[in-house]
């Protein structure tokens, strides 16, 4: 069974040593940027909720969430004013292609609507234009792209 479990210190050094292939590198932050994002936002009182991706005891990836933004983000998107964010989703090259990213969206979607930081009406995330697997995933969930770029990346919107 698939499931989440919050980064700690027992399995924050597996979840580091995930990695996927060298053609997607560039469109995934590493997961020790991704960590350490998520704890200098927590430590300035924002939101950041970092996840292990487990099939039962086995680790295959891991995902972020965000909500709102924070005070050094300078150019932020205005979909993140009150909004979470699927700020993070990578599958273990070991584990692509056996539906745990389909899997993860689902789990880490049905968390946010548990509104942990409040109310919202959206769930944003951005993505590489290049990148048309996550695009193709994305769409399936209902994400609609906006029309507006984070830096490079397309923003996409689910209503909530």
């Amino acid at each position: 069974m698939v499931r989440l479990e919050k980064v700690n210190g027992k399995n924050v050094w597996d979840i580091l040593k995930l990695s996927v292939e060298d053609n997607q590198k560039d469109f995934v932050a590493s997961n020790d940027v991704s960590i350490i994002e998520a704890f200098t936002t927590i430590t300035n009182n924002g939101y950041a909720y970092p996840f292990g991706i487990y099939d039962d005891d086995t680790l295959v990836g891991f995902v972020m969430i965000g909500y709102d933004k924070d005070d050094y983000w300078d150019d932020a998107p205005k979909i993140a004013d009150n909004n979470y964010n699927l700020w993070r989703l990578m599958i273990d090259k070991r584990y692509q292609k056996k539906g745990y990213g389909r899997e993860a969206i689902k789990l880490t979607l049905d968390f946010i609507k548990t509104l942990p930081c409040g109310k919202a009406e959206y769930c944003w995330l951005s993505y590489e234009p290049e990148n048309q697997v996550a695009k193709k995933l994305y769409e399936s969930f209902g994400f609609e792209e906006t029309g507006d770029m984070d830096g490079e990346e397309i923003i996409a919107k689910l209503k909530l």
